[in-house]
């Protein structure tokens, strides 16, 4: 066994050079460069520290929220003027008890109520220029829930006692209207006018039309027609006047007379004719040509 006797020789051999020390840690540069990692991170914890306890102080967190909005047990309050950068959905938006509720845009308030699919139902839109609402019907209600206004695709309902238009100019139909009543203010006139068309009234009852207070005029510039197919025409007055109709050529001798009588021609046309003994219709008949 050359090899054992050659180990256990070499151990038992006493050693002249003395027992070896190996260091065991970080030593030079890599010591300070580990010292100066541990103190600049310990800068970093510091000054992160300081700008978290700033945050929280400039933001005003508290146990209950953070500045002007608290977290209350109906959900989120906030006091004070605020501006939403982005989309803000909620369920309800409502003020505090006895103040208003403001919104401001610098250009427009969007409002849409939208479906499942996020499909848009109902927008309303208020702009710099006008307020727009899209929807399928648009109502208006009392507190007590009567029908003010309405209108859908196929009608619009006023639901109001009355209706009043202040606009100067009245008011513009370009198509047909029905009502029971038309009726101006108190002391002010009533016109209907059709400035390049025809007005056209009617009624399977009638139509009625009375000035309790003052006069009625009709005035057309071509003719003026007074029709009843099943009945009759009916002028009720003290006095009745036609003071532009045609006068007959015939003057009876002897002194003229300013008693005339009405002569009706065969197509409907009237005209006045000096009365004499007897009927002058006939000598003037060159009126109704």
């Amino acid at each position: 066994m050359p090899q054992e006797q050659y180990t256990h020789h070499r151990s038992t051999m006493p050693s002249s050079e003395g027992p070896q020390v190996y260091k065991v840690g970080i030593y030079g540069w890599r010591k300070r460069c580990l010292y100066f990692f541990v103190l600049l991170l310990m800068i970093l914890i510091l000054v992160n520290l300081a700008m978290t306890i700033w945050i929280l102080k400039v933001m005003n967190f508290t146990i209950d929220g953070m500045g002007n909005l608290r977290i209350t047990e109906k959900g989120l309050k906030l006091e004070g003027d605020s501006e939403f950068l982005q989309p803000l959905y909620a369920k309800e938006i409502r003020s505090r008890p006895g103040n208003a509720l403001y919104f401001k845009s610098a250009r427009n308030v969007t409002v849409n109520i939208l479906n499942d699919q996020t499909k848009v139902l109902t927008q309303l839109v208020t702009g710099p220029k006008a307020v727009e609402a899209y929807g399928k019907k648009f109502e208006v209600k009392t507190v007590s829930g009567k029908l003010l206004f309405s209108a859908d695709d196929n009608e619009v309902v006023v639901g109001a006692e009355r209706l009043r238009v202040l606009g100067a100019e009245g008011t513009v139909f370009p198509k047909s209207i029905e009502t029971p009543h038309v009726r101006a203010d108190p002391f002010k006139e009533l016109r209907l006018e059709s400035p390049t068309r025809s007005l056209v009234m009617e009624a399977p009852k009638g139509v009625e039309i009375n000035a309790e207070a003052g006069n009625m005029e009709a005035t057309c510039r071509t003719e003026l027609r007074l029709e009843s197919k099943d009945g009759e025409i009916k002028l009720d007055a003290a006095k009745i006047k036609l003071p532009r109709l045609p006068h007959g050529s015939y003057t009876p001798t002897g002194t003229r007379q300013k008693v005339f009588e009405i002569c009706v021609c065969a197509n409907g046309r009237l005209f006045l004719s000096q009365a004499g003994s007897g009927s002058t219709c006939q000598i003037n008949t060159s009126v109704c040509l």
